[in-house]
């Protein structure tokens, strides 16, 4: 994306793998909830993470090891120009789906048209921005942009390709326990509804010597088992019932542990730096609903939360509290001033960032700690107040109506429950009868797409190179449209211009000045109550399971790890 790739032509692996890792054996991993189909391209039902990339490849592969880099993987050759105002791919003649047919051009087309028309609104949304796609071969295609925007090559580069002759179109949109026919290395063997997934390693599949998958895809067998909730999950990790676990729970992470296969070294724990900006947890507020809508109100709603005590009392210590949509990354506006480069792009925009954002002083509110900290208290009652609530007999109510505030937060598990339960305590004093409601997963991820909820928990993960998605998560086009990651409804032409300046930067300094304005608009939106994060990755494993010594940028990958003869 920016600058020069890091392995020249000719490279044989990743740094992040083990090119001599031994193949063979079982992966088994534990999912919380359920999931109602095996096509992950499409709006309606829930479909597990792991089909898109073990099942449906892409013309090119995206590095782990940097910002934003892609190599061939289905693709031998792409070409573009300076201004890259177009994108042509060759096809590798060696690649086949996995009933040994030839890959084409013509699948390329079909899954490009087909996404844009009838896939997920992130396909539709970049898609949407190709003005002409011709098969000038029977391996090669040229895509030509309607505008112009750096990122798209490498968004079409990681366009899922399908089968032409394997898709129904007509069902294409219905929810399917049959997985799409791709060309990667493994396909399904076996599906329990809801239950469980296998997926067995193709002994044909035909890029297996491609220096991006050296050292990748060692298992023969992966194994997807679904649990009702975290405890029964992890009850079922300690029995050996699934390999590796990534822990979220600071809780269970500090005294959970502590079992005799910990102490005898079959289980190993690991804390893990990555390199990537720490995911942004946060209670979003949907202000396409009248009881957030007024910024006074969400910004009384996050004074009110407790940091402290919510992070030493359930928490251990463990958390550090989230600011930046991009923490722990030179991407970060958070404890810096802005520079003269980020001024001049937010010129046209004054009221669109708050001074202490501007000059990087800014910071969440914080409490002295005590569950009962009444500066704090009295902060978010005078918000309350301007916006037109205030206290009537112990009870937040409208001034005019004398109708109680009383918001709802779906959770979709027992750990978001319990934070909510918190939080309501702390709410309580003000007057606020916030109101939680714990629905099942299926249930959860519908409202969630529709956008029917007033408050709902939600982790935006960002990497060193954000793009596109940028406009799927907080542009003003995604507000209305169902099935985008704009949960809270923002519609800011501020971040709009944001968004289009980093995708035009060419060099990476000034896309960092371009995502650190970003960030400062996002912050001053004040749409979300911004959570915390785990400093580290906090990974369990039986110890038949190993991983390469050297960590990708992205973090440890389950792809690059391998079972051991023990």
């Amino acid at each position: 994306m920016h600058g020069r790739p890091l392995y020249p032509p000719g490279f044989s692996h990743y740094r992040s793998v083990n090119p001599d890792a031994p193949k063979g054996g079982q992966l088994v991993q534990g999912a919380v909830g359920a999931f109602d189909s095996l096509n992950p391209f499409i709006v309606r039902g829930t479909a597990p993470p792991f089909v898109r990339w073990n099942i449906v490849e892409s013309l090119m592969a995206r590095s782990p090891d940097e910002a934003f880099t892609c190599y061939g993987l289905l693709a031998r050759g792409v070409r573009t120009d300076a201004a890259r105002s177009f994108v042509a791919f060759e096809i590798d003649p060696a690649a086949r789906f996995s009933d040994g047919s030839q890959v084409t051009a013509d699948d390329v087309l079909f899954s490009f048209e087909l996404l844009r028309a009838r896939g997920r609104p992130n396909h539709r949304t970049y898609y949407g921005k190709v003005a002409n796609a011709v098969v000038t071969g029977p391996l090669a295609i040229r895509f030509e942009f309607a505008v112009v925007d750096r990122e798209l090559p490498l968004i079409l580069a990681l366009m899922p390709v399908l089968a032409r002759h394997a898709v129904d179109e007509a069902r294409f949109e219905e929810t399917s326990f049959t997985a799409p026919l791709g060309s990667g290395p493994y396909e399904v063997a076996d599906v329990k509804p809801g239950d469980t997934v296998v997926m067995k390693r193709r002994p044909d599949y035909w890029g297996r010597d491609l220096p991006v998958n050296r050292g990748n895809y060692n298992f023969d067998v992966l194994r997807y088992d679904f649990y009702r909730d975290v405890n029964s999950q992890f009850e079922a990790f300690k029995r050996e019932l699934y390999d590796i676990r990534f822990e979220t729970d600071p809780g269970r992470w500090k005294t959970g542990y502590d079992i005799p296969a910990v102490r005898q070294g079959r289980i190993i724990r690991e804390e893990v730096e990555d390199g990537k900006p720490k995911p942004y947890s946060a209670l979003v507020f949907n202000m396409r609903r009248e009881v957030f809508a007024d910024v006074r109100v969400r910004q009384a709603m996050t004074e009110l939360f407790d940091f402290p005590w919510a992070n030493e009392n359930l928490y251990y210590g463990l958390y550090r509290r989230n600011g930046s949509f991009y923490d722990g990354s030179e991407l970060s506006a958070r404890g810096r001033p802005a520079e003269a480069q980020e001024r001049d792009l937010l010129a046209p925009f004054p009221d669109a960032v708050l001074p202490e954002v501007m000059d990087g002083t800014w910071e969440p509110p914080t409490s002295d700690g005590s569950g009962r900290d009444r500066q704090r208290l009295r902060r978010a009652l005078d918000l309350f107040r301007a916006a037109g609530w205030e206290l009537q007999g112990g009870t937040l109510a409208a001034s005019k109506t004398g109708k109680p505030f009383a918001p709802e937060l779906i959770v979709g598990t027992k750990d978001q429950e319990r934070l909510a339960l918190a939080y309501q305590a702390m709410l309580k004093r003000a007057g606020v009868t916030l109101s939680i409601r714990l629905v099942d997963n299926v249930q959860f991820e519908a409202r969630k797409q529709n956008y029917e909820y007033d408050m709902v928990p939600y982790i935006w993960d960002q990497s060193l190179s954000p793009g596109n998605e940028q406009a799927f998560y907080f542009g003003s086009a995604a507000a209305d449209m169902p099935g985008t990651r704009n949960f809270m409804g923002l519609k800011s032409p501020a971040a709009d211009a944001m968004i289009e300046a980093l995708l035009a930067a060419r060099e990476r300094q000034d896309f960092v000045f371009a995502v650190r304005a970003l960030d400062r608009v996002l912050i001053s939106a004040r749409f979300s109550l911004p959570l915390f994060y785990t400093p580290t990755q906090w990974i369990a494993r039986w110890r038949q399971i190993q991983r390469p010594k050297e960590v990708a940028l992205a973090g440890t990958l389950a792809e690059s790890w391998w079972q051991s003869e023990l």
